[in-house]
C-alpha cells in the first residue's frame, strides 16, 4: 500500500464543535411529510441557535445530498440562505453517494486544515420517500414529436403512436440503486460477498436483530440526545428514529423471503438498511475560530481516507478506506475505542470484519505484511446503525461521525473511527479524537 500525506496531521487542527440529527422516518411507500430542503433546515436551526456566533459568521456550508428535488438545485445555497446565513456566505452540495454526508464534513475540514476556513457548516440530508417517478425515454421521444407535429393531420398520427406501455414509470430509486457499469444493483453486491466470505442468512439475521437491540437501548438510555425534533405542516411530531423494531426475533428475521437473488439468496429486507429520510450537521472549526467564539468541543478530525474497489464487491470499500489511515498513524485495531462502519448491509459489514483480520486478503488486497486485530463487535455501532434507523443516503457519513464523536464525548474515549462503503465501488473514512 503507497503511503499517502495526511493533510489534516500537517495542516492546522480541525474540531468538531457541534452537531445535530433529524429523526431517520423509514420510508412508507409515499412521500414521507418532509422535503430534503425541509429536513436539513429544522436539523441545523436549533443547533444554530445554540451557538455564541450568527449563521452569517460561517466561512462556507456544504451539504452532501444524492437526490435533492427539482425545486433544490444546489440544496445547500437553499438551506444557508433560509437559515440566515447571508447571501455573501458561499455554500455548495456535493455527493458522493452513500458516503455525501462525509464527504461534505471531509471538504470542510480540508478548508479549515488549509486555512482557507475558519468556521464551517457541514453535512448530509437525504428524502428518499420524494425519489421521483420518471418518463421513459421511448415515452419522452413520443411527447417530443407531438409537440414538433405541426397541423391537424401530423397531430393525430403522432397521437396515433401511443401506447399505453409508454406511461410505464422509471423508478428513479432502484435505478439509482443499480450500478449501471456492472449491472448490479447493491443488494446483489451484498449476494456476491456473502458467498465470497461464506455468511450464513442466520448470522446476518443475529447481525440485523442486535442493531435493533442496540438501538433500542440506546433510546432508553438517552445515548441519542443528538436528534432535534422535527414538525410537519400538519402540526406533525417526529422525536426519534422510527424504523426500530422492538419486536424484531430471530424467528421473524427467518421468515422473511430474499429480495435480490430469489429465491436462493440470502439478503432480506430484515437484514438490510431501511429505505429513510433524514439530515444531519456538524459544525466544524478551527482553532482559532474555537477560542475566539469560546466554543466548546466534541472531538477533532485527525485523517480521512477515500478508495476505490470492484464495484460488484463494493462493500469492501471501508476496509481499504480504513486500512491507510491505521497505516498512517501506527495504529491496531486494539487502539481504536469505538467503531462506527454504516450497516448497508448486514453481510457487507460482516464481509468487512472478515477482510480485516484475513492475513490473505490483507496481503494481496492490501498490500500489508499482516492482518488487523479482529474487530471488537462490542465497539462496532453500539447504539446501532442502518438496518435499525435507516440510510439515508446523503444524511448517513455525517451522522456516523456525529454520533461517534458524541460516543467519545460521552464515555471519554479517546479514538474513534467511521466508515462507509459506496455505491459504485468505493469506500470513505475519517479518524477523530476526543478532547479534553
Amino acid at each position: 500500500m503507497a503511503e499517502r500525506v495526511n493533510p489534516l496531521a500537517t495542516g492546522r487542527p480541525v474540531y468538531l464543535v457541534d452537531g445535530r440529527r433529524t429523526p431517520f422516518l423509514r420510508a412508507r411507500g409515499v412521500p414521507g411529510p418532509f422535503h430534503a430542503a425541509d429536513l436539513a433546515f429544522q436539523a441545523a436551526r436549533t443547533l444554530l441557535y445554540q451557538q455564541p456566533f450568527t449563521p452569517d459568521q460561517f466561512d462556507q456550508v456544504i451539504l452532501g445530498c444524492v437526490m435533492p428535488g427539482a425545486d433544490e438545485a444546489n440544496i445547500a445555497r437553499i438551506v444557508a440562505l433560509r437559515l440566515g446565513c447571508g447571501e455573501k456566505t458561499p455554500a455548495w452540495t456535493v455527493q458522493r453517494n452513500c458516503a455525501s454526508g462525509l464527504q461534505a464534513l471531509d471538504s470542510a475540514a480540508q478548508e479549515i486544515a488549509s486555512g482557507r476556513s475558519d468556521l464551517v457548516l457541514a453535512g448530509g440530508v437525504e428524502a428518499m420517500s420524494h425519489a421521483p417517478l420518471l418518463f421513459s425515454e421511448a415515452m419522452a421521444r413520443w411527447l417530443g414529436r407531438f409537440n414538433q407535429s405541426r397541423g391537424a393531420a401530423a397531430k393525430l398520427r403522432s397521437a396515433l403512436a401511443f401506447r399505453p406501455t409508454l406511461l410505464q414509470p422509471v423508478v428513479a430509486l432502484l435505478r439509482g440503486l443499480t450500478d449501471p457499469v456492472v449491472g448490479l444493483n447493491m443488494g446483489q453486491t451484498a449476494e456476491v460477498l456473502a458467498h465470497r466470505f461464506a455468511i450464513s442468512r442466520e448470522h446476518m439475521d443475529g447481525f440485523a436483530l442486535r442493531s435493533h437491540q442496540r438501538l433500542a437501548a440506546a433510546q432508553d438510555e438517552g445515548h441519542l440526545d443528538e436528534i432535534e425534533p422535527v414538525y410537519d405542516f400538519n402540526g406533525g411530531h417526529y422525536a426519534a428514529d422510527d424504523g426500530l423494531r422492538r419486536d424484531t426475533t430471530m424467528e421473524k428475521l427467518a421468515r422473511l423471503k430474499p429480495v435480490f437473488d430469489k429465491p436462493f439468496g440470502k439478503i432480506t429486507a430484515g437484514n438490510s438498511a431501511q429505505i429513510t429520510d433524514g439530515a444531519a450537521w456538524l459544525v466544524l472549526a478551527s482553532e482559532n475560530a474555537v477560542e475566539r467564539h469560546g466554543l466548546g468541543v466534541l472531538g477533532r478530525v485527525r485523517d480521512s481516507q477515500w478508495a476505490g474497489v470492484d464495484p460488484r464487491q463494493m462493500g469492501l470499500g471501508p476496509v481499504h478506506a480504513m486500512a491507510p489511515i491505521m497505516t498512517r498513524n501506527g495504529l491496531d485495531s486494539t487502539d481504536i475505542n469505538y467503531w462506527e462502519i454504516n450497516e448497508a448491509f448486514a453481510a457487507q459489514v460482516q464481509a468487512c470484519l472478515s477482510a480485516w483480520a484475513d492475513a490473505d486478503y490483507c496481503r494481496q488486497e492490501l498490500g500489508l505484511a499482516q492482518a488487523f486485530a479482529p474487530i471488537d463487535e462490542q465497539r462496532l455501532n453500539i447504539d446501532g446503525g442502518g438496518i435499525s434507523l435507516g440510510h439515508p443516503v446523503g444524511a448517513s457519513g455525517a451522522r456516523i461521525v456525529l454520533h461517534l464523536a458524541n460516543t467519545l464525548k460521552r464515555t471519554g474515549a479517546r479514538r474513534g473511527l467511521a466508515s462507509l462503503c459506496i455505491g459504485g465501488g468505493q469506500g470513505g473514512a475519517m479518524l477523530i479524537e476526543g478532547v479534553d
